[in-house]
């Protein structure tokens, strides 16, 4: 495989068409990595890397995940971290616009499902406004993943009628823009991407907006990772706690009372695998 760490400076190859013959546009595949573990990826994600000869990937694709893609393709590492971004967003989708139009398939690989807070609607309108055609391999996303292996059923029929997920990402103007009446009431669960720079914030305001400072909350890290840690308490000693774990991104929070079944489930999940 060729890894081209600085999408930057990457140019589309020369096609072999005459100047005046125009060159069909390539197609894109968007799919979802899942959380992490290479044996969670749907199989028509593994026969869409395989066949794969151009791949633009995120930072929480997984070096595993990449071993599907065969050796002769062209890896691109378009990924994005808290604060140091390889490409904006903008930069990314004009990359990808560019080089369909150049002739070249390929695939865009995001970690979790990305069309669940991983930016894969706009890509996809993206596409559509430059006439280019897409398909879209869906993914397990990292809540799924979160809660399947730390052991936390996200529903249940005593605890939780109602999921929601949510992005606990910082607005421009350094604010939780958050239905926080809405993830307060009762019986349900939330999940909060990308929401360990405001945790503190979020505890604080599911509190303020009526959950009880003892609901049960936990924190995964590196959820189907080998890596992958479960911190749990309450809204009230989560932020003590992320820092006394010292949890670092990636990692969900997860706020309801199904978190208090982690032990238990734990128990037997272990037990299956001894």
């Amino acid at each position: 495989m060729s890894f081209i760490e600085d999408a930057r400076w990457f140019t589309a190859a020369p096609t072999a068409n005459a100047p005046d013959t125009p060159t069909p546009p390539g197609r894109v595949t968007l799919v979802g990595a899942g959380p992490g573990d290479p044996e969670l990826l749907t199989l028509r994600a593994v026969k869409a890397l395989r066949g794969a000869r151009l791949v633009l990937y995120d930072h929480l694709v997984g070096k595993e995940v990449l071993r599907y893609v065969a050796e002769d393709a062209d890896l691109i590492y378009v990924g994005k971290e808290s604060s140091h971004h390889t490409l904006p967003q903008e930069s990314i989708i004009d990359l990808m616009v560019r080089l369909a139009r150049s002739g070249r398939s390929m695939v865009r690989l995001k970690g979790g499902d990305g069309f669940i807070f991983g930016r894969g609607g706009e890509e996809a309108q993206a596409l559509v406004e430059a006439g280019i055609a897409f398909d879209v391999v869906p993914g397990i996303t990292a809540a799924q993943g979160a809660g399947a292996c730390a052991g936390i059923p996200l529903t249940h029929r005593d605890h939780a009628a109602t999921l929601v997920f949510a992005t606990g990402h910082l607005r421009g103007d350094n604010e939780v823009a958050l239905d926080w009446e809405a993830l307060a009431r009762p019986r349900q669960t939330v999940v909060i991407y990308m929401g360990m720079g405001t945790l503190p914030v979020i505890c604080e305001q599911l509190v303020c907006h009526g959950l009880p400072a003892g609901t049960p909350a936990a924190l995964v890290e590196q959820a189907s990772l080998p890596g992958q840690r479960c911190i749990t308490g309450t809204l009230q000693d989560l932020p003590q706690l992320a820092q006394q774990h010292r949890v670092r991104p990636p990692a969900l929070i997860v706020v309801g009372e199904v978190v208090a079944l982690q032990p238990q489930l734990m128990r037997g999940m272990q037990a299956s695998v001894m």
